[in-house]
């Protein structure tokens, strides 16, 4: 299939899993959603990110995020790996772990780039939206381990500027300043959307105090 860009329909998928089989959209309901592989069961760096994502879980929550991971190996072997996790990171897994061993999902989302490795998945994430729409892709190669800091401070961004007319500067952090976004040039809408004023350090670069977010429902 084609590569899958920034704003397409998360492919739907049924597929077995750590807790038994999964319906892809129904299972994402209107949740937000991160999708991440990794190459194998029982490998160190991936030992790690999974029980540092499993403490964070109730960060994803607080952001109405669901999380579920997938490996090419059985569901058998991914419990039995979580037990490694589990007792090594100091933490539970909460979230499925998705058995691939057909590589249905990972060639559904193009997961396996063959002059990497041709039989094991590169370390991407896929973030996707209510609308089940793709947002965010970002692919490592097997040896890195992946920031899920910054998934997180990627999933406030793109939740805060769907909700607000700004955009997040160089390694903006949640609570910091924002940038008014180009395309807004009213005056008077600027000033009643942001009514504490703004700093125009450029004509088209307008800093803003973070607008406050709600809750997410």
């Amino acid at each position: 299939m084609a590569t899958l860009r920034l704003g397409d329909i998360a492919p739907d998928f049924e597929q077995d899993s750590s807790v038994g089989q999964i319906h892809f959209h129904n299972w994402l309901g209107d949740k937000w959603g991160v999708l991440f592989s990794h190459p194998a069961d029982f490998t160190p760096v991936c030992t790690t990110e999974l029980g540092y994502t499993s403490r964070l879980f109730n960060e994803f929550g607080q952001r109405d995020v669901k999380v579920i991971a997938l490996s090419v190996d059985s569901a058998a072997s991914h419990n039995e790996w979580i037990q490694d996790i589990n007792k090594t990171q100091h933490t539970e897994v909460h979230f499925p772990i998705l058995a691939d061993e057909d590589r249905k999902v990972s060639t559904l989302y193009d997961m396996i780039h063959p002059n990497a490795n041709a039989t094991l998945t590169v370390r991407s994430v896929f973030i996707i939206d209510p609308a089940k729409k793709i947002r965010t892709i970002i692919t490592y190669p097997a040896s890195t381990g992946r920031n899920f800091d910054e998934i997180l401070r990627v999933i406030d961004s793109l939740q805060l500027t769907d909700r607000f007319p700004v955009a997040t500067p160089v390694n903006w952090q949640d609570g910091e300043d924002v940038i008014i976004v180009p395309s807004l040039k009213d005056e008077y809408v600027i000033k009643e959307k942001f009514p504490h004023g703004y700093k125009e350090v450029l004509p088209y670069l307008r800093m803003v105090s973070q607008p406050i977010k709600k809750p997410v429902s």
